[in-house]
């Protein structure tokens, strides 16, 4: 059989070519961009960052918890009872927050 004179040519671009541009151009070829978290990195914050946080998410927890505890035994006059219900409650928010701070998310599956 005989090649075409056009078609095979050294002028026209090989297939490998041809996909690689036609990929590029739809966007499937651009390297999936990582979240900061499957980087290892939350949010891109530092390490001290990560760390103020932490401990901000705590210490603020931990007050406001104390501070409706404190109102409401006040205001029912069951001193030291419900202060000590609501430390335990704001410690354990400020553990379900951080935990919520590093817990992987789920990725979402792209469809065909």
């Amino acid at each position: 059989m005989s090649e075409e004179s056009g078609e095979d040519g050294p002028s026209s671009p090989s297939f490998e070519e041809r996909l690689k541009a036609a990929r590029g151009r739809q966007g499937l070829d651009a390297p999936s961009p990582l979240s900061a978290r499957d980087q290892g990195d939350i949010g891109g914050m530092s390490p001290w960052g990560i760390g103020l946080r932490v401990g901000v998410e705590m210490v603020a927890a931990l007050i406001v918890a104390v501070a409706i505890g404190y109102g409401l035994d006040r205001l029912f006059g069951t001193k030291p009872i419900l202060t000590a219900v609501f430390v335990l409650l704001g410690g354990a928010a400020g553990v379900l927050n951080v935990w919520r701070l590093f817990a992987p998310r789920p990725t979402q599956d792209r469809g065909p």
